[in-house]
């Protein structure tokens, strides 16, 4: 039996507009990319919390005249962060703490109309093949998600605390991640239809990697949200240990595993090398399938997200090191999407053969 005897002709309208919905949801991927990377920034600034409402549609407006900088600057006031960290902030670097969470929220509202607006134009248009509706109905109930997770997120740190708590931080980064994989996948099968294609299957052995992935992102979001990343800045040693003196497990194990920050910047730096053995795999996998640029995407990821993560501890937490960290590694989510995908594909096409 042939592929295309699978493809419902029907159903798509022309074969050119698979292509031209995939390159869209590329580009929001991209779009989703710079979200993460304006959000590293924003925790780097501790920029987080200058924002202290959510006003999903007037929030657009930024504060135009010095009155309305005096009272969003008044509103900051009542907070922990500024009493008991900021006291006696100037009201320019308010502004500049204000500008990156601005930004950020900004960045949000555009890609929900950048997914929201060709999603409605394709959908009138019947341009979206069979079957491909409910998973973009679902990428947008998910992006609306983590606007909501955003809030959830900001409001643990306007009242009891100093900062975010960083199991909601690791939510929302987490979220996003998952995001901007589901785009590239979904775009990924639009491509592969439109070579009469069926779409990839998801094997057991990219589900390992996964929960592998998944383990170390984890990891990189607690280090982040308590700023682990500060209490050792030498490698492979930390503070002159290999295991650091400063693990506390007095709490119970179960607290120190999610709230020590020793032990989890321990746990993030050789967890990284069971994800290295892990990835190396995939993209010799994939490189044996004869798609080399896939599996040369997949190390370059890696090795400059390895050489970023020991760069960023032995510079004491450079802020661009630190941001890069975070930006290649949605890219190393990217490229092993992009492995996934394509070994999945082969399985598929396997499935097909008479």
């Amino acid at each position: 039996m042939s592929v295309s005897a699978n493809i419902d002709t029907a159903n798509t309208p022309s074969l050119t507009r698979p292509i031209a919905i995939a390159n869209w949801l590329l580009a929001v991927a991209v779009l989703v990319f710079l979200m993460v990377v304006v959000g590293g920034i924003t925790r780097l600034t501790e920029s987080g919390l200058s924002i202290t409402e959510w006003k999903p549609i007037t929030g657009a407006l930024p504060p135009l005249n010095e009155a309305d900088w005096a009272s969003e600057f008044e509103k900051y006031k009542q907070i922990p962060e500024y009493q008991q960290i900021n006291k006696g902030m100037a009201m320019d670097d308010f502004k500049f703490i204000y500008f990156w969470e601005w930004a950020h929220r900004q960045l949000g509202r555009f890609i929900g109309l950048a997914f929201a607006v060709p999603l409605f134009w394709f959908w009138m248009k019947n341009s979206i093949p069979q079957g491909y509706k409910p998973r973009l109905l679902a990428l947008l109930a998910l992006g609306a998600l983590q606007a909501t997770i955003g809030w959830w997120m900001v409001a643990s740190g306007l009242s009891m605390r100093t900062d975010v708590s960083h199991y909601r931080l690791a939510v929302h980064l987490l979220t996003a991640l998952f995001i901007m994989a589901g785009l590239i996948w979904t775009a990924l099968d639009l491509r592969s239809l439109y070579r009469t294609e069926k779409p990839a299957s998801f094997p057991r052995f990219c589900k390992l990697i996964t929960a592998i992935l998944f383990i170390q992102l984890l990891l990189g979001a607690y280090v982040a949200g308590l700023r682990a990343g500060y209490v050792a800045s030498d490698w492979p040693l930390m503070n002159d240990r290999f295991i650091p003196d400063g693990i506390d497990s007095s709490n119970g194990f179960l607290s120190m595993l999610g709230n020590d920050p020793f032990w989890l910047h321990f746990a993030h730096r050789w967890w990284a090398w069971v994800l290295v053995i892990a990835l190396v795999v995939l993209a010799r996998r994939v490189k044996a399938t004869g798609a080399r640029h896939i599996s040369l995407a997949i190390h370059s990821a890696l090795g400059i997200q390895i050489l970023l993560g020991i760069a960023t501890v032995m510079s004491g937490m450079n802020f661009a090191l630190a941001v890069l960290h975070q930006a290649v590694g949605a890219l190393v989510v990217a490229s092993v999407t992009w492995g996934f995908h394509h070994i999945g594909l082969q399985n598929s096409r396997k499935t097909l053969r008479p």
